[in-house]
């Protein structure tokens, strides 16, 4: 028996139980895991308050797709693994059919990596998600080089300031916006060349200024909605806007026909997208372990909750105050 967090139906996050479930053996390709530490994310929000891009399936339901922790034992045709090492998952399944919110966990083989040495519980739940989601969509699909400029929108989020690390580390240029002033320093000190408070400024004209009137590259956004047509406004001709994400909650337009901007090239990107490609998934593995061992790569937690707190825990999350990521220490 271990505790886990389940919810029986759809609702805020006062529906999250911790109840004790038997968690039972690993089957074929799969891991049984000692959690540790858990890295939370947006989609579990969604995906408990049934506006995720995938609806719940059947209730009791799980939740999780991102921790830290130990191998404790091993399922048929495994190769790779055994008791007793240290690995982080990353979001590679549905939560329909696996969760990670709980004292253990089973989960798929592919959707684990052995954590970096030197590298916590709490600090290998908080990089995968977030590196892996800003390396898949500027590098392994957007080609990002050396001598680009990418407007980070939401960049105090832990994707965010992952993706200012990304371009940091490929030697591109990172341009920050944030809604208030009071995250603007921290943004600067996290790598951002330049931060836009887009509260204060025009985001066209901060990102027209920056770049002598080239635009950006690439506009990396999570927040989609209404201003997305004046970020495509900033990318550079042949450059890609990619939403990641729609924090705004509203219909986005397409901005190409409301502008007349053959050069613009929009798509949206899903971290599925690499984690559930073998290839793509094992060089986004190569790629945040080598930025982690050289230390370009470094988490940023804001707040360690522990797991009888998962309802507190949630509610922070979706007051989207956060510079940073939420992790949730089992045990703390």
């Amino acid at each position: 028996m271990a505790r886990t967090v389940r919810f029986h139906e759809l609702g805020g996050p006062g529906v999250l139980r911790l109840e004790e479930v038997e968690m039972g053996e690993p089957g074929p390709g799969e891991l049984a895991i000692r959690v540790d530490a858990i890295g939370l994310n947006r989609a579990e929000s969604l995906f408990r308050s049934g506006h995720y891009i995938e609806p719940v399936k059947e209730f009791p339901a799980r939740l999780g797709a991102e921790a830290a922790g130990v191998v404790e034992a091993v399922g048929a045709g495994v190769t790779g693994f055994e008791a007793g090492v240290a690995v982080s998952v990353v979001p590679a399944f549905s939560m329909n059919d696996y969760g990670v919110y709980g004292e253990r966990a089973i989960v798929p083989a592919a959707a684990v990596v052995r954590r970096a040495e030197g590298i916590d519980a709490v600090a290998g739940a908080a990089v995968w998600m977030s590196h892996v989601t800003a390396y898949g969509a500027l590098v392994e699909v957007g080609g990002m080089r050396p001598g680009d400029t990418v407007v980070v929108t939401a960049a105090s989020s832990s994707v965010g300031l992952a993706a200012i690390q990304v371009a940091n580390r490929t030697g591109a240029t990172p341009i920050a916006t944030t809604r208030t002033r009071a995250k603007a320093g921290r943004l600067l000190q996290a790598g951002a060349a330049e931060v836009i408070v887009t509260g204060e400024e025009d985001v066209v004209a901060g990102v027209l200024g920056v770049t002598r009137g080239r635009g950006a590259e690439f506009v990396f956004d999570a927040v989609a909605g209404p201003g997305v047509v004046d970020l495509a406004k900033v990318v550079a001709p042949g450059g890609t806007l990619i939403a990641y994400g729609a924090l705004s909650g509203e219909v986005t337009p397409y901005p190409g026909f409301v502008l007349g901007m053959p050069a613009l090239n929009m798509r949206t990107y899903t971290l599925h997208e690499t984690t559930r490609d073998p290839e793509r998934l094992r060089r986004a593995a190569a790629y945040v372990m080598s930025g982690l061992r050289t230390g370009a790569f470094e988490p940023v937690v804001d707040r360690v909750f522990g797991l009888d707190e998962i309802a507190e825990a949630h509610r922070y999350l979706e007051a989207g105050t956060q510079f940073g990521k939420i992790v949730v220490a089992v045990g703390h």
